[in-house]
Formats: C-alpha cells, sequence, structure tokens
C-alpha cells in the first residue's frame, strides 16, 4: 500500500510564526489542512522537543500528519508522524533507526541525481525544489523549475513533495507536472488570513489532485 499525501503540505517555520504554532496549525487544520511540518533553525533542542510535543498530540486528535524537520530523534520522542531530513542531515538509513518502522520519513533533494539516490532507499516520500525562487531559505539551491518535476515522476512512484517558491498563482503548474503534494511556506505564513488562503490551495488542488488519482 503505497503512501497518499494531501496535496497541501503548510511547513510551520518558526520564523515566520507570529502566534504559537499551535494556534496557527489548529486554525489552518480547521481551514482543511492534513498534512504539517514543524521547522525550526534556530532553537535549542528542547524548544524544538517542546513545539514538537505539543504539535504532534494536537494533530493526532485532528487526525492530521505530522513531520518534525531535520531531527529523527525529536520525532520520535515527540509522537510525531515522523521526520523530514535534509542533505546535510543524517542519512535515511540512520534516520531510519532512529525513528523506528512505524513512522514515515520524507527526504529533500535538489537535483535529479539526489532524486534518484533517494528514489532507493526506505524514504517514504521524497521533497524536489527549489522549484521557484525561495526567501525561506539563506541560502538556497539553484531553481529547478516544474520540468524537473515531470523528469523526475518518471522515476518513481513514491509520492513527490513540490517545495520552493510556490505561490497559489503556481500550484497547478507543479500538480500538473507530477507532484502529489506542494509544500508552502510563506504564501499561506504570510497571508493576512492564513486559513483562508490555505483553502484557496486546498480547492484549486484538490480536484486535480482526485483526478490524477483516477
Amino acid at each position: 500500500m503505497s503512501l497518499v499525501l494531501p496535496p497541501l503540505y503548510v511547513i510551520l517555520d518558526a520564523a515566520l510564526l507570529t502566534s504559537p504554532e499551535i494556534e496557527v496549525a489548529t486554525s489552518l487544520n480547521d481551514a482543511g489542512v492534513r498534512l504539517f511540518q514543524y521547522r525550526n533553525k534556530r532553537g535549542s533542542t528542547r524548544e524544538i522537543f517542546q513545539a514538537s510535543s505539543g504539535l504532534a498530540a494536537a494533530l493526532a486528535e485532528r487526525g492530521a500528519l505530522f513531520f518534525v524537520n531535520d531531527r529523527p530523534d525529536v520525532a520520535f520522542l515527540s509522537g510525531a508522524t515522523g521526520v523530514h531530513v535534509g542533505q546535510n542531515d543524517l542519512p535515511v538509513a540512520e534516520s531510519r533507526a532512529v525513528l523506528g518502522r512505524g513512522k514515515l520519513l520524507g527526504i529533500s533533494t535538489h537535483n535529479l541525481e539526489q532524486f534518484r539516490a533517494a528514489a532507493t532507499t526506505d524514504a517514504d516520500y521524497i521533497a524536489l525544489g527549489p522549484v521557484f525562487a525561495t526567501d525561506s531559505k539563506a541560502n538556497p539551491d539553484p531553481v529547478i523549475g516544474a520540468a524537473m518535476i515531470q523528469e523526475a515522476r518518471k522515476l518513481t512512484r513514491k509520492p513527490i513533495v513540490a517545495i520552493g517558491g510556490i505561490t497559489l498563482e503556481r500550484a497547478k503548474e507543479v500538480v500538473e507536472a507530477g507532484a502529489d503534494s506542494v509544500a508552502v511556506i510563506s504564501d499561506v505564513l504570510r497571508a493576512k488570513d492564513p486559513g483562508k488562503r490555505a483553502k484557496q490551495f486546498l480547492d484549486l488542488l484538490e480536484p486535480i489532485s482526485k483526478a490524477a488519482k483516477h
């Protein structure tokens, strides 16, 4: 049974949150978001663990999937659905050893070579990007464009998450190129009404996503 990801993946980046993370996550879940990741590049391990534990408990109750960025140890201890690791984090096999079998594991890739390598691991899904220019990372990798999503789609049946500079206007193109889910940070978190913005994404993506599965 292969993993089916919801079409919108909201990354709760601590650097962009202006309200407590649980408040933001529950209001987005009320708007229909069912897939989240907590990313905190500056917090202490204790802060990341406490925030992740709170989010894991709140989102599990609501039936949403919740991933911790970078830290398989925190993902395991907090009760999260799984971990999302990058190219500079623990490799997939070692992350899996920490995380255990009952959890999900996603990995970021930035070109087809990395994507091919990730497809041979037991990662449950593979993120690819930045699809477009992004300002949510200090030193982003080169932009890959939607065409690379099409190329990557031919290489695996695992779910593909497109990430990087994805806005409401660009989301359709990315899903039509073969992404199962789009990861969004700024376009939702910086919106005047994040819940309303998330709902716009879902109204756009859910029909395309359903059509692709039939």
